[in-house]
């Protein structure tokens, strides 16, 4: 299926096709010099394949996990163009998750004030949420993501084959993203993954998901308003991943705990129960004034106060503000010493 996400100028489509990696060629304007991005993790085959469908491909292979979301990696990418002689009319490839979209897609936006970008999900986290909507980005100083622009993709695409590689705890950390999407925007999508068998709904879940994520972006392409509920458990949860003694948690389970302090009691419940059903942590102990000033460093702080989403139901959600002392104390009250 092919869903168009509608931005104007920016328009692209999302195709979601069993098979599309051997497609790639058929689907994307390879016929010029591609820069291939993907990582140590992701099996090799996966970009040799488009590589093979490109008229000059140029892969580079980054290692594994959020330290390649560098200055340093970002400008290899970079160099690695400009050795190669691309130019504005060439385009870089991501076969990867999150990290590698988020770098790759930051090299194109930036080598020479951009270039086309295709991104080519291989996580089912990226194939849900960070494939689409054009956010990029490095970290930098132990922060997540901030450092980046907006630079939509020419094409996404999407082959569910490609998840049949990855182990149960790739499949939890991305089933936390369509989660949280659930969580706040489609009560009928969480109550699926609730009481039906998630394995076999999988491509549904997928597919909803992006429908959500589309209809957002569509509405808040830089995130001025709608968008920001995306963010949903991302506020503790991005805290949470740059908590230095906890790198051994991927995105979609500190995402997960982050998800937990902002819920309404009796719903807290229920996202407990499902988060455990999906393969996720709901609870870890950690001191909480690391995390905090961590938090404090993110993106969503505002002089003294912060915003986050809060979900009184499931299905809905409230945007709010608080100081961040008050913070500080929900943070303490969510995951005692």
């Amino acid at each position: 299926m092919t869903l168009s996400l509608n931005l104007g100028s920016n328009s692209y489509d999302i195709i979601l096709e069993h098979g599309a990696l051997c497609k790639a060629g058929e689907y994307l304007n390879l016929n010029r010099k591609i820069l291939i991005v993907t990582d140590d993790g992701v099996p090799a085959v996966y970009a040799d394949t488009v590589a093979k469908q490109c008229k000059a491909p140029v892969k580079i292979t980054v290692a594994q996990g959020e330290n390649s979301k560098s200055f340093a990696t970002l400008e290899l990418l970079c160099k690695t163009m400009l050795e190669n002689g691309f130019t504005r009319t060439d385009a870089v490839v991501a076969v990867g998750g999150g990290v590698v979209g988020d770098l790759s897609g930051f090299a194109a936006a930036t080598f020479m004030r951009g270039i086309d970008f295709y991104n080519i999900p291989t996580t089912l986290l990226s194939e849900v949420d960070s494939s689409i909507g054009g956010k990029t980005a490095v970290n930098l100083g132990g922060v997540k993501n901030i450092v980046g622009a907006f630079h939509q993709p020419k094409r996404v695409l999407i082959d569910p084959d490609v998840l049949k590689t990855l182990p149960k705890r790739q499949i939890a950390n991305g089933l936390a993203e369509a989660i949280k999407m659930a969580a706040t925007f489609d009560e009928e999508l969480f109550q699926l993954i609730e009481k039906e068998d998630i394995d076999s709904n999988l491509d549904y879940i997928i597919e909803r998901s992006l429908m959500i994520k589309k209809a957002v972006v569509e509405c808040d392409e830089k995130e001025a308003g709608l968008r920001r509920v995306l963010n949903f458990g991302h506020t503790i949860g991005h805290g949470i991943e740059s908590y230095e003694d906890l790198h051994g948690l991927y995105h979609g389970e500190c995402v997960a705990l982050g998800m937990i302090p902002m819920c309404n009691g009796k719903v807290r419940e229920r996202v407990i129960s499902v988060l455990k059903k999906a393969g996720l942590p709901t609870s870890f102990s950690f001191d909480p004034e690391r995390v905090y000033e961590a938090v404090t460093h993110d993106k969503k702080a505002d002089g003294d106060q912060i915003r986050f989403i809060f979900l009184p139901e499931i299905g809905s959600f409230e945007m709010k503000k608080t100081s961040l002392s008050d913070f500080y104390q929900i943070i303490k009250e969510a995951f005692p010493q």
